[in-house]
């Protein structure tokens, strides 16, 4: 597992503890599951918060973990990495995915 993974991994960990945070009422819902029912739920509810929001999980988590200027920052240069990565033209990679740039 490379550094970059692991800091995602902990990343994602905070951004789900401050998801659950601000979300009271679904701790409630889901207090009489066991643990790993209700974090397989607190998963699915943060997984269906960041497609209301018309983003990806890993823009989420981003979004929780860092200041709005850094989201914007961080979130196009990994989409930037991820057309490089796809050889997708960063114009058509953008219309594929709806960023404004």
């Amino acid at each position: 597992m490379t550094i970059k993974e692991v800091t995602q991994e902990v990343r994602h960990e905070q951004a789900l503890k401050k998801y659950v945070a601000e979300s009271p009422e679904l701790l409630d819902e889901i207090k009489d599951l066991s643990a790993d029912d209700q974090k397989d739920q607190i998963q699915w509810s943060f997984e269906d918060e960041a497609e209301a929001q018309g983003l990806q999980p890993w823009e989420l988590t981003l979004k929780y973990t860092s200041t709005p200027e850094e989201f914007e920052v961080a979130r196009l240069a990994l989409h930037k990495e991820a057309a490089e990565v796809l050889g997708v033209d960063w114009n058509e990679y953008c219309g594929m995915n709806n960023l404004a740039i």
